[in-house]
């Protein structure tokens, strides 16, 4: 069993780096082949040369993007069938004879840890490569420390009493203990939802509330006519790390936030702004949150049913190369926690694998939700402000306006920009169609 799980692994991991491989190349070709031609919808509202600048920028970042993807594979291949993952094992198990809880935070923070310092020169040439080249990095060298200094406390401080956590009700509640784990996993991302507005974020932006001004008289005229509350309008310094805008909700409840980026404010107009915030506000008002949160819910109660069929299961460690080649075995007798560490750290590192197919599905509803909030934009908010907006938008964050359909399919969880704005034409249209 274990040879044959092998085998799967490997062909399953073979075909989803082919596909990824293929659909960025599919990318690249159809962006150059259109590089030099606006689609006729953005002909009188986007230059030649913000087109062009659009796909260069699209180009470079998949380029990283495919060697990122081959270090990605041969770091799961280091830590299956290279026998890093049981090199740590064998390691933190001298360490720690006992195999307690100290060995999973060892063995999770040794795992995280090379992943982080592989990602790493990918993350720099990112931000200080291709971002600065393109003129969007704000970002410091001094800023990106800190960041990631910041980063690093609030791992230690939240994630390792999580895993300490979850690891204890998978070592201490019996067969179902995928059930526990389950439900402290939605109850942490509720609490996260309810503190990162006023405790997590301000440590890495400032947030001063909305100035007075025609602004924020839309903004209130349009929170009161949709019935919706929020703790307060806010704007981030976003521009301290990149020069892309955005505007967002965050938190639930009493902590909820609107969130505008300083950059979308210097870009657009009052009666965009006021656009814009109809779309998000089109999120909250379809649940599309709610929606996203079950849908999590229910994938996650899945996976971890199947994890907990997994774990007992030796031909899954032996499979993927951990629990053999002379380290003890895995499943034994007193020996829970060693083997709930490596079950939570191999699952967590095989998942993509096996899932990546199946993004179209998400990309799908995602998409479909996006429609629905521009429709409900266009009801409460001039449609060909949002419009104007977004080709604002496409132009100043170089989004590509001619992406090759099967990529956006797997990647892009927003409508390809030609369809949305025919979307939010064919809305005018309607609503100026005679009765």
């Amino acid at each position: 069993m274990a040879a044959l799980f092998s085998a799967v692994f490997l062909a399953m991991l073979a075909l989803t780096s082919t596909l990824r491989v293929w659909l960025s190349l599919r990318q690249m070709r159809h962006v150059a082949a259109h590089r030099h031609a606006l689609p006729p919808a953005f002909a009188e509202r986007i230059t030649l040369a913000d087109h062009q600048k659009a796909a260069d920028y699209t180009t470079a970042k998949l380029r990283l993007g495919l060697v990122e993807l081959a270090a990605d594979t041969l770091l799961l291949l280091a830590f299956t069938f290279g026998g890093l993952l049981a090199a740590f094992d064998r390691f933190w198990r001298d360490f720690f004879p006992a195999a307690d809880d100290a060995y999973g935070l060892a063995l999770f923070a040794s795992v995280g840890l090379t992943g982080f310092l592989v990602g790493l020169p990918f993350t720099l040439w990112r931000i200080f490569g291709i971002e600065a080249r393109f003129g969007f990095n704000k970002m410091t060298p001094v800023l990106f420390v800190t960041d990631l200094l910041k980063q690093l406390v609030l791992t230690v401080l939240i994630g390792a009493p999580l895993i300490a956590l979850v690891l204890w009700l998978m070592e201490a509640m019996g067969r179902f203990w995928w059930l526990d784990v389950w439900l402290t996993w939605l109850i942490f991302n509720l609490l996260v939802l309810l503190v990162y507005p006023t405790f997590i974020a301000p440590l890495f932006n400032k947030f001063t509330p909305l100035a007075e001004g025609e602004v924020k008289q839309r903004v209130a005229a349009l929170l009161e006519r949709c019935g919706f509350t929020s703790a307060g309008l806010f704007v981030m310094d976003g521009s301290k790390r990149s020069a892309h805008g955005n505007a967002y909700f965050t938190g639930f409840g009493k902590s909820k936030r609107i969130v505008f980026f300083d950059t979308l404010l210097d870009k657009l107009t009052p009666t965009e702004t006021e656009a814009v915030l109809a779309h998000e506000l089109g999120h909250y008002k379809r649940r599309h949150i709610a929606k996203r949160i079950a849908v999590m819910a229910v994938l996650s109660l899945a996976l971890l049913w199947l994890l907990g069929q997994l774990i007992d299961e030796p031909w899954f460690y032996e499979g993927l190369h951990v629990g053999t080649g002379g380290t003890a075995p895995v499943v034994g007798a007193g020996d829970t926690a060693r083997k709930s560490a490596l079950a939570l750290i191999l699952f967590t590192l095989v998942l993509p694998v096996f899932s990546f197919p199946l993004t179209p599905l998400f990309s799908w509803l995602s998409r479909r939700h996006e429609f629905e909030a521009d429709a409900f934009a266009a009801q409460q908010s001039d449609a060909r402000a949002l419009i104007s907006a977004l080709v604002k938008l496409y132009r100043d964050n170089a989004a590509t306006l001619t992406p090759d359909p099967l990529h956006s399919l797997f990647h892009d969880s927003h409508p390809p920009a030609s369809q949305r704005i025919a979307h939010l034409e064919s809305l005018v249209r309607k609503e100026s169609a005679p009765c």
